[in-house]
C-alpha cells in the first residue's frame, strides 16, 4: 500500500529503499520494539507465583495476563494498519509507548486479578501493538536487498530482552515485590516513545528535499534576473497546486486492503501461522513454573529463559543471513517450514525432561529453533505480498493469530491445573507446531509450485500496461501549463516570459515523470514523453 501523505490524501510515489543510512537507526528502534513486544509477555511470568498468592487464584488465571498481552498484540492488527495508513508510523508509535507504560504503572496499584487483566493485559498489550506493527512496516520501507538480514537482526531483540528482562524481573521481585517491579517495568516501556521518534518517513523526507531542490532550480532556469525569481516560484507553485488538485480526486483512501485474500500464498501462510501459534508460545510461558515444580530454585529457573534468549540472539541473525543467500531466498518458505518442524520436534523430544540438565539441553535446542522461526516469519510474509501491501497483510494475519493466542496458553494452563502433568502439554504443543510445518511445506509444493509449472505466466508488455500512464500525465501537464499561460493575459513582453516558463515547467515535469517511470529516453528540449518508452516499475511480489 505504501505510506500515505495525510496532507494530500493520496499515496506518494514509492521511494527506493536505501538499504542503509538512517535505516540502521530505524533497525535499532525496531530491535528494541521487537524485544519489548515478544519478551515482555514471557518475562512477566516471573511474577506469577506471587500473584497467585496475593490474589488467591490458580495458574490458569495468571496465565491469562500473558495471553491477553499477546492477544492485543495480534488482535489489534487491523486497527494498527488503519491508524498507520491514516496518520503514519511515528505518531502511532508515540501513542503506543505512552499506553504501554501507563498500563504497567496502573497495574502496580491493582487490587484484584480483573484489574490486572485490564491494565497489564489490555492497556499494555495495546500499547505494544501500536509500536510493533509500525516498526516492521518502517523496516520494510528502509530495506530491500538486505531485508532478510535486517529482519533477522530486528528479531534478535526478542531474545536479547528476554535474557535480560527475566533475571531483572526476578531481582525486582525480591527487592521491591511485584508492585514495585511492575512500576519500574512501566518506566522502561517509555523507551518505546524514543524508538517511535526515530521512525522518520522515508518517502516524505525524500519528496520534500526533491521539491525544494526543484523549486530553486526552476526559479533560476525560468527567471534568473533577481526580482523576477519570486514570480517564477509563484508560477511553479501555481502549476503544482493545479496538478495536485487535478490528481486528487483520482485516488481515494484505502485504509485496509482485503484483496490480499485472493493470494493463495497468503491464505496458506495464514492457516499455517494459526496452527503454529497454538503451540509456539506454550513452552516458554510454562517453563519457569515447570522448573520450580520439579525442585529447581527460583533464580536458576528464571535463568532458563536467559539460556533460550542467549542462544536465540545468535540464531536469528544467522538465519537471516542464510535466508538472504541467492539460492535460498526463492525457497524461504521451505526454510521456514524446516524451522517449525525443528521447533516442534524439540518440544516432543524434551517432554520427559526431569532434571535441570535436561531442561538446559531443551533450552539450547528450543532457542535455536525458536530463533529461526522468529527470523523468518515476517520475511516470508513480505515475500508473499510485497512491501506495498505488507501494512494490511500483517494486520489481518495478526488478527487471525490472536484467536490462536487466546486458545493456546490458557488451555495449556487449565490442563496443567487439571492433570498436574507438564508432559502432556509439551507433547500437545509440539504436535501442533509439527502439523503447521507439514501443512506449509505440502501446500506450498502442491498448490503453488506445481501450479507454476503447469501454467507458464504470459509475458507482460510494459509499454502496454502502466507505461502509458506516465506519458499521458506528462501530456496533460503540458496542456495544463499552456492553458495556464494563455489564461493570464499580459503585455507582449511579459507574455513571452510566461510561455517560456510554462514550457520549461512542462519539460521538467516530463523529465521527472520519465525518471520515475523507469528511465525513459530524454531528448534535448523535448516537451512530451515518447510513446514507445518502456516503463519498468519496481514492484516487489516474490512468490514462494
Amino acid at each position: 500500500m505504501g505510506t500515505r501523505d495525510p496532507e494530500e490524501g493520496q499515496l506518494p510515489a514509492p521511494v527506493k529503499p536505501p538499504d542503509g543510512g538512517w535505516g540502521w537507526i530505524v533497525l535499532f528502534g525496531c530491535f528494541v520494539i521487537t524485544g519489548f513486544s515478544y519478551a515482555f509477555p514471557k518475562a512477566v511470568s516471573v511474577y506469577f507465583k506471587e500473584l497467585m498468592k496475593d490474589f488467591h487464584v490458580g495458574y490458569s488465571d495468571t496465565a491469562w495476563i500473558s495471553s491477553i498481552m499477546l492477544a492485543m498484540l495480534y488482535g489489534t492488527g487491523p486497527v494498527c494498519s488503519i491508524m498507520v495508513n491514516q496518520f503514519g508510523c511515528r505518531p502511532v508509535m508515540l501513542i503506543g509507548g505512552l499506553l504501554a507504560s501507563a498500563g504497567m504503572i496502573l497495574a502496580s496499584f491493582t487490587t484484584n486479578i480483573i484489574e490486572l487483566y485490564l491494565t497489564a493485559g489490555v492497556l499494555t498489550g495495546l500499547g505494544m501493538a501500536l509500536n510493533f506493527q509500525p516498526s516492521l512496516i518502517m523496516l520494510g520501507t528502509y530495506f530491500d536487498k538486505r531485508r532478510p538480514l535486517a529482519n533477522g537482526l530486528a528479531a534478535a531483540g526478542s531474545p536479547v530482552f528476554l535474557s535480560s528482562l527475566s533475571p531483572l524481573g526476578q531481582v525486582l521481585l525480591e527487592k521491591f515485590g511485584w508492585r514495585g517491579g511492575f512500576l519500574i517495568m512501566g518506566g522502561l516501556l517509555l523507551n518505546c516513545c524514543t524508538c517511535g521518534a526515530v521512525m522518520r518517513p522515508l518517502d516524505m523526507g525524500m519528496k520534500r528535499k526533491m521539491e525544494k531542490t526543484q523549486d530553486k532550480y526552476e526559479a533560476k532556469e525560468m527567471l534568473p534576473i533577481g526580482g523576477k525569481s519570486e514570480e517564477g516560484i509563484r508560477t511553479t507553485g501555481g502549476l503544482k497546486k493545479a496538478k495536485k488538485a487535478k490528481k486528487k480526486p483520482k485516488k481515494g483512501k484505502k485504509l485496509l486492503d482485503f484483496s490480499i485474500f485472493s493470494n493463495r500464498g497468503f491464505i496458506i501462510y495464514t492457516i499455517s501461522k494459526f496452527i503454529l501459534v497454538l503451540g509456539l508460545f506454550v513452552p516458554p510461558i510454562l517453563l519457569v513454573n515447570y522448573a520450580k515444580d520439579t525442585g529447581v530454585p527460583d533464580t536458576e529457573a528464571a535463568f532458563l529463559l536467559s539460556i533460550i534468549g542467549f542462544i536465540d540472539i545468535f540464531a536469528r541473525p544467522a538465519c537471516g543471513v542464510v535466508a538472504g543467500l541467492k539460492w535460498v531466498r526463492p525457497h524461504v518458505a521451505y526454510l521456514f517450514s524446516f524451522a517449525m518442524l525443528f521447533n516442534g520436534l524439540t518440544d516432543i523430544c524434551s517432554a520427559r525432561a526431569r532434571n535441570y540438565t535436561g531442561l538446559v539441553i531443551f533450552c539450547v535446542f528450543f532457542g535455536i529453533s525458536y530463533g529461526m522461526v522468529g527470523a523468518l516469519q515476517f520475511e516470508v510474509l513480505m515475500a508473499i505480498v510485497g512491501s506495498q501491501k505488507f501494512s494490511s497483510a500483517i494486520g489481518l494475519v495478526l488478527l487471525i493469530e490472536a484467536f490462536a493466542v487466546l486458545i493456546g496458553p490458557p488451555s495449556a494452563g487449565r490442563l496443567v491445573d487439571a492433570l498436574k502433568n507438564y508432559e502432556v502439554i509439551f507433547y500437545l504443543a509440539g504436535s501442533e507446531v509439527v502439523l503447521s510445518s507439514i501443512f506449509l511445506a505440502m501446500a506450498t509444493y502442491c498448490c503453488l509450485n506445481r501450479g507454476k509449472k503447469k501454467e507458464a505466466p504470459p509475458e507482460k508488455n510494459p509499454s502496454a500496461g502502466g507505461g502509458g500512464s506516465d506519458t499521458e500525465e506528462a501530456e496533460s501537464d503540458v496542456q495544463e501549463a499552456e492553458e495556464h499561460s494563455s489564461d493570464n493575459h499580459q503585455p507582449a513582453h511579459g507574455t513571452d516570459n510566461t510561455v517560456v516558463a510554462a514550457s520549461d515547467e512542462a519539460n521538467h515535469v516530463a523529465e521527472e515523470q520519465s525518471r520515475e517511470g523507469g528511465g525513459c529516453p530524454e531528448g534535448d528540449g523535448e516537451v512530451l514523453a515518447r510513446d514507445d518508452c518502456n516503463t519498468d516499475q519496481m514492484v516487489e511480489r516474490e512468490r514462494f
